[in-house]
């Protein structure tokens, strides 16, 4: 048993979105990711999601990019990311899949799963209060998403074994200095993260980088070349 990590999928089977407008690096960008997915993941691994993962606005919308992911091998567990509209109820989430008769779909979402030794918790997290334009709204929303992180962490503890955390947008400013959320993770004894929601402009070194003895890694599929990363 392998955990694989990627991020900001993007798909659109059923919507007219077409990456490649972002350039030509994300053309046929499904199928390569396919290919790389089908090359090194087994049905016994786990692949984490953090968010991004299809551009639908309703889950019967998505579904046509969820049922991409189902088809593929191993165990997934999917997180949100800023443009998943899509995202829905825990009990919404149990009645589509079971009426579509998904398997290898799992929504994080205040709770804590289970991948061998490993216990995978997170959030969506939200943009660092440095950031321009950062007001009293996206102040609720950092303090939300701060607490479903908590909230996934205490479940995660309970499971017991080593955490994995999952996160969309980086815990740290824009100079790579931890905010609330890496300061929660390590509350908690987190020792390796993975984030995703940047797509340019990044350094080399972030795909594997320590930050106050915290191991993060930037899966933005365009930035690791559309192959899911191994963890462990």
């Amino acid at each position: 048993m392998a955990i694989y990590a990627i991020s900001d999928l993007h798909l659109s089977f059923g919507t007219d979105k077409p990456m490649d407008i972002f350039g030509m690096h994300w053309e046929n960008h499904a199928k390569r990711l396919q290919e790389n997915w089908l090359r090194m993941v087994g049905a016994d691994d786990y692949v984490l999601i953090c968010g991004d993962i299809s551009w639908g606005i309703n889950l019967e919308e998505a579904d046509v990019d969820l049922a991409f992911i189902e088809a593929l091998p191993g165990s997934k567990i999917l997180s949100k990311g800023n443009h998943d509209y899509w995202w829905s109820t825990a009990h919404k989430f149990s009645s589509h899949f079971e009426l579509r008769g998904y398997k290898t779909l799992n929504i994080l979402h205040n709770n804590a799963y289970k991948a061998g030794d490993y216990t995978i918790c997170g959030s969506r997290g939200w943009k660092s209060p440095d950031e321009e334009g950062f007001n009293s709204e996206d102040q609720k929303i950092f303090n939300r998403e701060l607490e479903r992180l908590k909230l996934s962490l205490k479940a995660g503890q309970e499971l017991g074994g080593e955490i994995i955390a999952m996160l969309h947008y980086p815990p740290f400013d824009s100079r790579h200095r931890p905010n609330a959320f890496a300061k929660r993770l390590k509350e908690f004894g987190v020792r390796t993260c993975i984030y995703g929601h940047i797509h340019g402009n990044a350094n080399e070194s972030w795909k594997d980088e320590w930050i106050d003895d915290i191991r993060y890694h930037l899966v933005s599929c365009n930035i690791i070349g559309f192959s899911p990363i191994k963890l462990r």
